[in-house]
């Protein structure tokens, strides 16, 4: 059975990764090891490039290091969306009796991921690209095009949920639903040494 595999990677960041010890994620292992019955044809990921913060200067280049593992995996294709960065006034959680009641914040939003998503899984289901589409995310907003996936362009949809269980979105309906547990990532590492068309580079220190 031909399947792919649709990862919002922000999604699945911080629903698993961003506190845990196993960010140097093989993608491919991952997908063989959730699906190990499935024929995985494309595992499609979905994120944005980051800019480094003055509190973590190296942000950016722990993702680049990132993106450049999963370009050795054949099987995988990036899609990016990008983030808005803007200041915004917000009301304090707890104001003062006197003073300020607002502060300016600088919020960054991630964009294009969910429409990117959500459009290569209709356009592979209308190209009959696979029997079977797994999307690994929590995002409610992909109710509609799962539903549409399944229902009027007949193909069976799978959810793997990221989050820890009790968030756990409840409207996005699929064929099949698995959770994505923390020991599952352990067995699903990169070395820490890879190989590519540059030459040899290595999991970031910090992870």
């Amino acid at each position: 059975m031909s399947t792919n595999v649709y990862i919002d990677g922000f999604n699945l960041y911080y629903g698993a990764l961003r506190r845990s010890p196993h960010k140097w994620l093989d993608l491919e292992a991952l997908c063989r090891r959730l699906l190990p019955k499935d024929d995985i044809r494309r595992i499609r990921y979905f994120t944005a490039r980051i800019t480094a913060r003055p509190g973590d200067p190296q942000q950016a280049q722990r993702q680049e290091t990132y993106l450049r593992a999963l370009r050795t995996l054949p099987s995988v294709s990036i899609h990016y969306g990008h983030f808005l960065t803007h200041t915004v006034r917000m009301a304090l959680a707890v104001p003062p009796r006197r003073g300020p009641r607002t502060v300016e914040v600088v919020k960054t939003e991630e964009k294009g991921s969910d429409v990117n998503l959500a459009s290569h899984l209709l356009l592979d289901a209308f190209k009959r690209a696979c029997d079977v589409a797994v999307v690994i995310s929590n995002d409610s907003d992909l109710r509609v095009p799962i539903r549409i996936a399944e229902k009027e362009l007949g193909i069976r949809v799978g959810v793997i949920n990221p989050h820890p269980p009790k968030y756990r979105s409840r409207v996005l309906k699929a064929t099949f639903f698995k959770q994505l547990r923390p020991p599952v990532l352990a067995d699903c590492q990169f070395p820490e040494v890879l190989v590519d068309e540059q030459g040899e580079f290595h999991k970031p220190a910090s992870w």
